[in-house]
């Protein structure tokens, strides 16, 4: 049996579409979709902006979960590994908490 050819998909990106930085992410979900809401944390900053609602089904939230896992091995193959804090740290505060101004700045 002849497993046919996947067809190449046509991806149009508008020409004013802006990107969105994003350093912060707040996942939920139901039992049918998974919401990732897209923030900007900032150092020094009580407040966290949501840029970008995603809602997705699970099934594709897996699809992205295995393209970020393959693209984030072939990162690492190129620029190295990327290190994260330990089990157990909180996450914000290990990136956000420990910023200091470079010496003789502050």
């Amino acid at each position: 049996m002849n497993n046919p050819k996947p067809k190449a998909l046509n991806v149009e990106l508008p020409v004013g579409l802006e990107p969105v930085y994003a350093n912060f992410a707040l996942i939920t979900h139901s039992p049918s979709e998974m919401v990732f809401d897209l923030a900007q944390a900032l150092p020094n900053q009580p407040q966290i902006r949501v840029k970008a609602r995603v809602v997705m089904t699970p099934f594709n939230a897996k699809l992205l979960l295995r393209a970020l896992q393959e693209n984030l091995v072939k990162y690492e193959a190129t620029y190295g590994e990327i290190t994260l804090p330990g089990q157990g740290e909180d996450l914000a505060r290990a990136f956000f908490g420990a910023a200091r101004p470079p010496e003789g700045e502050e």
